[in-house]
């Protein structure tokens, strides 16, 4: 499995430990507002450069002691059928593991679970698990992703590992009664993250004119969700 970039050290992507981030390309959904826009599409090999996992494997075993874990995003990495082999081979090296996904391939993530593969994932939740609205707030969307989505959040709200959940907040896409809504059906979680949106660099181009929930809003909206998680933390850009 190869990985379309890399950050080689990072205090913020796995909190409390310092990690190596790997992205993969490709995702299947194209969120107006995404800021990885350049990882959506499956380019065929000619046209994109590739870091290969051998180089990857021998970064990390340079950097032992030092680098704590690694986080593979996207893009979503789900879509590869060769991600478990993969995360085997960054486990067995030590390293904890953690998983950036959208949940839309809830059988690839039980299998991870299941397996042990995972210490840490967090789970993009769009928008309140509405077809509707999920569809607007992830560009496109089938019945069965969808399907997938409310199993993938089912599955981690009973994991036994560091789960978060997290959403973009776009003022477009977002009310605070959306907000609340979604904080409501996760009801117990360990973690909601709230990003506040960044309009500088979107998929979708008029929504680089949109303009974030400021600092106080987004404060606001921690307080609805407060009594439903454990707890709430606001991401600023």
């Amino acid at each position: 499995m190869n990985f379309a970039g890399m950050i080689n050290q990072s205090l913020l992507d796995y909190p409390g430990e310092i990690a190596t981030v790997l992205f993969t390309r490709g995702c299947n959904f194209a969120c107006p507002f995404c800021h990885n826009g350049h990882l959506l599409l499956n380019f065929s090999k000619d046209q994109r450069d590739e870091i290969e996992l051998e180089k990857i494997m021998a970064f990390l075993e340079d950097r032992k002691g030092f680098i704590d874990a690694v986080v593979i995003s996207g893009g979503e990495p789900t879509l590869y059928p060769e991600l478990p082999e993969t995360i085997r081979q960054i486990k067995g090296r030590g390293f904890l593991l953690k998983l950036d996904t959208n949940g839309t391939n809830s059988d690839m993530l039980s299998y991870l679970l299941q397996e042990k593969l995972l210490d840490y994932v967090a789970m993009d939740i769009k928008a309140p698990l509405e077809f509707k609205k999920y569809q607007e707030a992830s560009g496109r969307l089938t019945n069965a992703d969808f399907f997938n989505v409310r199993a993938s959040v089912n599955l981690l709200m009973q994991a036994d590992i560091k789960v978060e959940f997290r959403t973009t907040v776009v003022q477009e896409l977002h009310s605070y009664e959306d907000i609340e809504a979604i904080a409501r059906h996760i009801t117990g979680a360990q973690l909601y993250s709230l990003q506040q949106f960044n309009p500088s660099n979107t998929l979708e181009p008029s929504f680089g004119s949109c303009l974030p929930y400021d600092k106080e809003q987004m404060e606001k909206l921690a307080s609805l969700c407060a009594p439903y998680v454990k707890e709430v933390r606001v991401v600023n850009i």
